[in-house]
């Protein structure tokens, strides 16, 4: 698959997806905070005025500090498929998580492994942070943005494989969701 722009006429051409609700600057950081407001909350268990008030100022800091909230555009039937993964990992997770933790004499066998992501899922690394680190049993203990490398804590070394699928999944969803314009290189 190449990055290269179409050279069919776009009326002539049939499209499989749905235009993208474009919005500014403004529009996609307010966007990115409240995911993240809402991710804090998720994170304490608690909607409440504090929560909600410390997770617009952590989600302010660590926006500006790691994402690139410029430009670029939102795909809501990816977005919402993005939820949906993410929110059946946390039942998922946290039943599998009960039962490594409630087997007697059961000792986990965890990992730290390294997952590179695709270069143009770089742009979204602030959202995959918190999608993979808000699933019990897993957490990204280190990032390293140049080269677009996740440290992740495993409580089960068994499904490394998997976990480093599951997140290429997860980043090709944010990609989708969230385009961003061909013009914001990342180094690669």
């Amino acid at each position: 698959m190449t990055n290269e722009p179409l050279t069919t006429n776009p009326k002539s051409a049939p499209s499989n997806r749905r235009p993208a609700l474009h919005l500014g600057t403004s529009g996609r950081h307010a966007l990115v905070v409240l995911t993240l407001v809402a991710a804090w909350c998720a994170l304490w268990a608690d909607i409440s005025i504090a929560n909600i008030i410390s997770g617009l100022i952590v989600a302010e800091i660590a926006s500006r500090m790691l994402g690139n909230t410029s430009g670029g555009s939102v795909r809501f039937g990816p977005l919402v498929r993005f939820v949906v993964v993410v929110m059946w990992d946390l039942v998922v997770s946290t039943v599998d998580v009960a039962r490594e933790t409630l087997s007697p004499g059961r000792a986990t066998d965890e990992a730290i492994i390294a997952v590179r992501i695709p270069p143009q899922a770089r742009h979204h690394l602030l959202l995959l942070i918190v999608a993979i680190t808000v699933t019990p049993g897993s957490a990204v203990v280190s990032v390293d943005p140049d080269d677009g490398v996740l440290y992740l804590h495993l409580l089960n070394r068994s499904g490394c494989d998997t976990v480093v699928e599951h997140v290429t999944r997860l980043a090709r969803l944010s990609c989708d969701a969230l385009p961003v314009p061909t013009n914001q290189g990342v180094k690669s």
